[in-house]
């Protein structure tokens, strides 16, 4: 089969001739037809991740059909249409698995990460941790969902039932999400990159009802931010925006550090959380309640050989919307 490979940090990925995988126990061979670029899958090949597994296949926004099963998979079917996200392996038996919350777990496997993913013709996958996907969409536009939709729509859980919600940096999980909250009735400001305006003019046209740069205070006090972008210092800025009692959401794996702030600005009740990958109850609430809501991403195309030009686009943030490759 034919992948992308990071063979070492900081260098572009190499398309490569690799064997055909073979599931084991509990795995399934997917044979790939779309797997989205996440900011994740930067922070991995950038270095800001600093443990992967080398030579690795990025990639864990993937959807594919399933082309052979392991012994133990009663779960999935031949030809089922299904999605891989981030999360791929937990122990089951740490104190984390146990209480329910796999996606703190202390032995975990991560998709394009410790395991090889999908920037590539083929994977095999732990069944328990690939979802079976909805009829509707096109694998381009459901890619997007795996990771970008689900940990958004974990941020906006940890965001409690605030009406009026500040996104800050307006991408791919921040167009999934907008979509979400506004159809839970939300009102929603977005922030971005100062000067902006492609996505500023993206998230109105989406139903925001004000979007500027993140340099700027919101026009009234928010209930509670998502932090989508990596940067440190938008948590601070995020907490002068919103009410006593308010919330500050940071939905990315990996950060900038934070600066310093006064004590002022989270006195009041206000609190500040992270989010740490997803469990399989997320994927299911998720996929559920993105058919309800009529999600629909805004995806731009590459072929599996321009892996390395949609990470530098993203790099760049010359993307309205998600990146997804093609094999």
């Amino acid at each position: 089969m034919r992948a992308m490979v990071l063979e070492r940090q900081g260098e572009p990925l190499v398309l490569s001739d690799l064997p055909l995988p073979r599931p084991g126990p509990g795995q399934v061979l997917i044979e790939i037809t779309a797997c989205g670029v996440c900011r994740t899958d930067l922070h991995v090949v950038d270095g800001d991740l600093t443990k992967p597994k080398l030579p690795l296949v990025p990639g864990h926004e993937i959807v594919g059909r399933v082309r052979a099963i392991g012994d133990g998979v009663s779960t999935l079917k031949q030809g089922q249409r299904v999605g891989v996200p981030w999360l791929g392996h937990a122990c089951g038996c740490c104190r984390y698995c146990r209480e329910h919350a796999e996606n703190l777990c202390d032995a975990p496997g991560f998709t394009g990460y410790t395991i090889d993913g999908g920037y590539a013709e083929a994977c095999v996958a732990d069944a328990r941790f690939t979802f079976p996907l909805p009829a509707e969409g096109s694998d381009a536009e459901l890619a997007p969902l795996l990771c970008a939709g689900l940990i958004g729509y974990r941020s906006l859980k940890m965001s409690g039932d605030a009406a009026t919600l500040g996104i800050y940096g307006f991408g791919a999980a921040a167009h999934i999400m907008a979509q979400v909250a506004l159809w839970q009735g939300r009102r929603l400001f977005a922030f971005t990159r100062p000067g902006d305006t492609a996505a500023q003019d993206f998230a109105r046209r989406l139903g925001a009802c004000w979007a500027g740069d993140s340099t700027e205070m919101p026009p009234e006090e928010l209930d509670a931010a998502i932090i989508f972008a990596p940067v440190g210092a938008l948590v601070p800025a995020a907490l002068r925006g919103i009410r006593k009692g308010g919330i500050v959401v940071c939905g990315g794996i990996h950060m900038s550090d934070i600066p310093s702030f006064p004590y002022e600005i989270l006195w009041g009740e206000r609190q500040v959380r992270s989010v740490a990958n997803l469990t399989r109850a997320d994927g299911e609430e998720f996929l559920a309640l993105a058919r309800q809501a009529g999600v629909r991403c805004e995806v731009e195309t590459f072929p599996l050989g321009e892996a390395n030009i949609a990470l530098d686009r993203l790099r760049r943030g010359q993307l309205t919307g998600a990146a997804v490759l093609l094999p």
